[in-house]
């Protein structure tokens, strides 16, 4: 696996592999590497010749108060994780590198509408600095495809309808969420739970496959919402949204929509979870 950490090498080495008639398949990471990284890795190299992978922890998207300084910063394992995954070439550029003229002189791109709701409104400007860095790696990897894990759905769509709007020429795949036994997502922020949080953690899980059973069933969409949030709260987590939506613009789902995704976030202690559930309902 090559490692490269400016821009210039990184168009040298992509370069040549497009000459060479090689598809590029790109995954885009902030590092801290778990399972489910590596299985996009993986994925990865049933659509192309050459696996790039990139590993920045991106300022842009984190708020005053989030936790850019606590991200956890694993490089030396992660570089291991991906070299067992046989990824071609690693990106692990510096703030500098990706900033050069700083953060408040930055170019931003953002994507109206679908960016503005559910995470979008609870992290003004996130989706922001997502579309801003997912625009300069594309510019700067220029791949054929691009794999995405299913967990940060909204996100997926957000980079769909960017990608669409740009012409840009690249294939987005998205990746089912990969999960722990229990049914909790995999994700780097899992690591800021205490063991008893751990414990409680997959009930975020059982209220969205409790809340697609309802809504099969025909239950009323806003209260299949109330329901799920009233049970988080009992259970110890203090809700930001548990939402109900139409697929593809995650506008409020009407009751004549079929094509489903209810998006769901909430705090267990100090760590922000979120997840998701894709459904189809039979038609009316």
């Amino acid at each position: 696996m090559q490692q490269i950490v400016h821009i210039a090498p990184l168009r040298q080495a992509i370069a040549t592999h497009k000459r060479a008639g090689h598809r590029i398949v790109f995954v885009p990471t902030m590092g801290n590497l778990h399972a489910g990284h590596v299985r996009l890795v993986e994925e990865a190299r049933l659509h192309g010749n050459i696996v790039v992978c990139s590993i920045f922890v991106n300022p842009l998207q984190f708020g005053p108060t989030e936790d850019l300084d606590a991200y956890p910063r694993t490089l030396a394992a992660d570089v291991e994780k991906l070299a067992a995954a046989r990824c071609d070439l690693l990106f692990t550029p510096s703030v500098a590198e990706i900033y050069p003229q700083g953060l408040a002189a930055q170019t931003i791109v953002s994507v109206p509408g679908i960016s503005r709701r559910h995470c979008g409104a609870s992290r003004p400007g996130h989706f922001d600095g997502v579309a801003t860095i997912v625009t300069k790696l594309f510019n700067m990897v220029q791949p054929d495809a691009a794999l995405f894990g299913l967990k940060d759905y909204q996100q997926l769509q957000v980079i769909r309808h960017l990608v669409a709007d740009l012409c840009m020429p690249i294939e987005l795949v998205g990746i089912p969420t990969q999960r722990e036994p229990s049914g909790l997502a995999l994700s780097s922020r899992n690591g800021y739970l205490s063991a008893e949080e751990k414990a409680r953690a997959p009930v975020l899980h059982q209220c969205l496959q409790e809340a697609g059973a309802r809504l099969r069933q025909g239950a009323d969409m806003a209260s299949v919402e109330t329901v799920a949030a009233q049970t988080l709260a009992e259970a110890g987590f203090v809700p930001d949204y548990f939402s109900v939506c139409q697929a593809d613009t995650l506008e409020p789902a009407q009751a004549h929509d079929r094509h489903l995704v209810i998006l769901a976030a909430a705090w267990l202690g100090k760590t922000r979870l979120i997840d998701n559930l894709q459904l189809e309902l039979p038609s009316a």
